[in-house]
């Protein structure tokens, strides 16, 4: 691979995604690979010799866009807010919590890629967004937001404990916490209400079906009626 192209960040996401709708948030168009398998494969090879994770940045995961949705469709959880998207990748989530008039969106995720695909993407969707590449589950005392938008992000058993404690750790201290999740091996549905279920297309080579059930999740305590906090 080109190492001038891998130095230049934005450079490197163009030219390996193209811009599309979101299947199940078409309100929000983002930079997305075509194919996954070829762009994953050049990132293990080329990028995970340099330390950097695969690219959670190039595909609308299942779990954020059925948060997107339900941010969009109960626009009052985030209106005049400050929110956290955590682990944006692609800033699918945080877009959607902007559009719906939150306050301040803070999206944050670690891998630099990550930085710059979102704020490319939010720059198509007229969104702005501040952006973090800090390891905010290493301190969670980094930051005081009114809600946290997590989606797609217990896939892994250690980092959904990080996530767990993280997401615990705000909400004892007043923070709203939604969470968008296809099933994922590790989510801790014992502490958590669903709010909604949606049907998510998704790409047959990232996933085992080409349609994921996916739902919403908050901490205990939300009336789904009205969305806020019983």
């Amino acid at each position: 691979m080109d190492s001038a192209l891998i130095s230049d960040r934005t450079a490197f996401i163009l030219a390996n995604t193209r811009l599309r709708p979101v299947p199940l948030v078409p309100e929000i168009s983002l930079h997305i690979a075509d194919e996954a398998v070829p762009l994953w494969q050049k990132t293990e090879e080329d990028l995970g010799k340099m330390g950097l994770p695969p690219p959670f940045w190039a595909f609308a995961w299942a779990g954020g866009q059925a948060l997107a949705r339900y941010v969009l469709d109960h626009a009052e959880i985030v209106h005049g807010k400050d929110v956290l998207d955590l682990a944006s990748g692609s800033g699918l989530v945080g877009i959607a919590a902007k559009m719906a008039g939150a306050q301040s969106v803070c999206a944050a995720d670690i891998d630099s890629f990550a930085s710059v695909a979102i704020g490319i993407n939010a720059q198509v969707n007229a969104a702005t967004l501040s952006v973090t590449t800090d390891d905010l589950l290493a301190a969670p005392d980094h930051g005081n937001w009114d809600v946290i938008l997590a989606g797609d992000i217990f896939y892994e058993r250690d980092t959904a404990e990080r996530v767990f404690a993280f997401l615990s750790w705000h909400a004892e201290r007043g923070a709203t916490i939604f969470i968008g999740d296809p099933g994922r091996a590790y989510l801790p549905t014992a502490h958590l209400a669903k709010l909604a279920e949606y049907r998510v297309e998704v790409t047959r080579e990232l996933e085992d079906n080409t349609i994921k059930r996916t739902s919403v999740w908050t901490f205990g305590g939300i009336d789904p009626q009205t969305n806020q906090a019983a």
